[in-house]
């Protein structure tokens, strides 16, 4: 990852595409697969856009999860107040918060740093700035720390499965009183999946003044490098459709790992989850249901299927309502801006830190 992220005509391709400059809609693919009027595909992918049921196309930087190797799930007792909303909605290593009551605790957050170390004095800076009130008044946050490197599933848009059957059962689908027919769902359905999504080449190689060649040469090898992954078009709220139930599950599986993993890969509600080891849990996943009683109904077919294998579970309920933040990009531009800043001003980077390299 050094040598690539170390190079800055790769930073400033990554700074473009990753922000989702000259990617652009392929309206001529769409309405060839689709057999739709090219105008008639257009004017359906505009509402999805500017109803939010989905984001503008991207190339994601799956590159941001080895720089930030330290996931941090945290539950926190910090008053929801607009100062709280602004630090949560401007700070770069804050993912996702929500609205959460357990216990003492009103908030979660999700996280991402390079190191505990990292983490701590992120956090101890907090307090020092004002971001967050002091011990003295509040109950003491509860963190967890999972590694990125042991992820185990990494599908986003794997709900668009459940979407579907949604779609054939009932006819359509609403989301917050947008609705969706089948025309509408079969591009949504190739966007979020990448299909129908071209890179403007010409505009990106004017912008950054190289030459064609050399950009898609440069793209190739962050490609097979994993830094990026092709362009898509992700959910408004990453882990499935803004009006769905996210359900974050911590799980202690005790016989047949290897079959629950392969099960859980194919598992159309599951799309983001780790291997862990966290007290008695070994298993992490992100999950996307219509409603809390479908995740009931699947957790109980789940014991069926592992008999005797499962064991104690932790589970969060995230409703539409309890989200505060979601900015899927603004972490991994962060990583991207940062480490050019650094190629600019080396001598900003901080002496105490052993990795000097990385971002």
């Amino acid at each position: 990852m050094a040598d690539v992220l170390d190079n800055k005509a790769n930073l400033k391709i990554l700074s473009y595409i990753c922000d989702g400059k000259c990617v652009d809609i392929n309206y001529s693919y769409l309405s060839k697969k689709l057999r739709k009027h090219r105008d008639t595909v257009r004017k359906r992918v505009k509402s999805l856009l500017a109803n939010k049921i989905i984001n503008p196309p991207v190339f994601p930087f799956f590159g941001q999860y080895k720089a930030h190797p330290l996931m941090v799930m945290v539950q926190a007792d910090i008053p929801l107040k607009k100062e709280t909303e602004k630090w949560i909605e401007q700070d770069s290593h804050i993912f996702a918060a929500y609205k959460f009551k357990r216990g003492d605790y009103n908030l979660l957050l999700i996280l991402f740093h390079r190191n505990i170390l990292q983490y701590q004095l992120w956090r101890r800076s907090l307090t020092r700035e004002g971001k967050i009130p002091s011990r003295s008044t509040r109950y003491p946050s509860s963190a967890s720390f999972f590694s990125t490197q042991m992820m185990i599933k990494y599908e986003p848009s794997a709900s668009i499965k459940l979407l579907e059957e949604v779609l054939e059962k009932r006819g359509r689908i609403i989301f917050d009183n947008f609705n969706l027919d089948r025309l509408s769902f079969d591009i949504m359905k190739c966007l979020v999946q990448g299909e129908g999504i071209k890179l403007n080449e010409y505009m990106l190689s004017k912008s950054l003044n190289i030459s064609r060649k050399m950009l898609k040469s440069r793209i190739k090898k962050l490609l097979d490098a994993k830094m990026i992954l092709k362009p898509t078009c992700r959910f408004p709220d990453f882990f499935g459709p803004s009006d769905s139930v996210l359900v974050i599950s911590q799980l202690e599986v005790k016989k047949k790992e290897k079959e629950f993993v392969r099960h859980i890969k194919k598992d159309p509600h599951v799309s983001f989850a780790f291997q862990i080891c966290s007290g008695k849990f070994n298993y992490l996943l992100f999950e996307i249901f219509e409603r809390v009683a479908d995740h009931i109904k699947w957790d109980h077919e789940l014991s069926k299927k592992f008999v005797n294998c499962l064991g104690s579970s932790d589970v969060i309920y995230v409703t539409p309502n309890m989200r505060i933040g979601m900015d899927q990009q603004k972490v991994s531009e962060s990583v991207i801006k940062k480490k050019l800043d650094l190629l600019k001003h080396p001598e900003d980077a901080p002496k105490w830190d052993p990795l000097l390299k990385e971002v």
